[in-house]
């Protein structure tokens, strides 16, 4: 989670198939089309699921396209059409109660890494042990991706819990993870000797929280004396591309399903310290899918106005 707007839950259009990401220079032209460039299974699944409709879920009786987000169970799709994707930590997302489940984009975490994913709905908190956990979540004291595997270290020799890690933020320095060479091997393709390696690499981190929220309600979750001492960390530098209006906030809060990702995406690349190779692109299967259906709606309904413009001046 890096943060929210009013209407967009914290935990940021695709071609139908695979694309691969290149080095372009050209920044402006993939600021008009985010999310191009990404590793994907084929979207052709859900067009046709699209194409037959909503369906009812069979569980809750409500009305779904390709998911229940009540139910957390696919609808029109079976789990051998849609990528699974293990991950390198596991994920839990602490759920705000009063949120409308049909906005938030964390079930897409659960359906497409079920094994690494867990949603709690507060004020359900795990019991951590606050020197292998990190929070995603912005504010006084948060450390970057590069940062927290040390400031983790740190906490654990000095046996220091105090709030966000302030003892061992202090000692922090800047310095790569030893052994750091970039590679092109992903964290589950290796041997078990490399898989060894790479856990060694994320030690002691074991488990990365996420808040799925408003921004007007995250505070009550963030401020739970359960999550307090525990290592904050935030993404600064990424831009979310979120269909949902974001009213007064900037484009640096991000849904829960791009802050997974981004965190991830991070962590492969300065805590595992390997090429990243799109890895993780697929936990933006549903989410790049739902933004090139809402951009074309978007769009449709632009030229339709357009034409009626031009129709009424003629």
């Amino acid at each position: 989670m890096s943060s929210l707007d009013q209407h967009q839950h914290l935990h940021p259009s695709c071609p139908d198939k695979t694309t691969v990401s290149s080095d372009s220079s050209d920044t402006r032209e993939l600021a008009k089309k985010p999310l191009q460039g990404l590793k994907l299974a084929s979207h052709a699944v859900l067009e046709k699921a699209k194409e037959r409709g909503r369906l009812i879920c069979s569980k809750c009786g409500g009305s779904r396209m390709f998911f229940c987000y009540t139910c957390c169970s696919l609808l029109g799709v079976s789990h051998q059409e849609i990528p699974v994707i293990k991950l390198p930590v596991k994920i839990d997302i602490i759920k705000h109660p009063n949120e409308t489940d049909g906005k938030s984009t964390a079930i897409h975490a659960k359906i497409l890494a079920p094994s690494d994913v867990n949603i709690y709905t507060y004020p359900c908190i795990p019991d951590y042990e606050k020197n292998k956990v990190v929070l995603v979540f912005p504010g006084p004291g948060a450390v970057s991706v590069l940062d927290m595997i040390q400031c983790l270290h740190d906490m654990t020799d000095s046996r220091s819990h105090g709030p966000s890690g302030e003892l061992c933020i202090k000692r922090l320095k800047r310095e790569e993870v030893t052994g750091a060479t970039d590679t092109a091997d992903s964290p589950g393709s290796g041997t078990p000797d490399e898989s060894k390696g790479l856990e060694s690499r994320a030690y002691p981190l074991q488990r990365v929280v996420f808040i799925d929220s408003t921004w007007n309600q995250t505070n009550k979750i963030s401020t739970d004396e359960r999550l307090q001492g525990i290592l904050r960390v935030e993404l600064k530098t990424r831009k979310t591309c979120f269909w949902r209006s974001q009213r007064g906030k900037p484009d640096t809060y991000l849904a829960t399903i791009e802050a997974i990702y981004y965190f991830l995406k991070d962590f492969h690349k300065h805590c595992l310290a390997q090429e990243y190779n799109g890895e993780y692109d697929n936990l933006l299967f549903f989410y790049s899918y739902l933004h090139s259906v809402v951009n074309k709606s978007k769009q449709e309904k632009k030229d339709q106005l357009e034409n009626e413009k031009e129709e009424k001046a003629v």
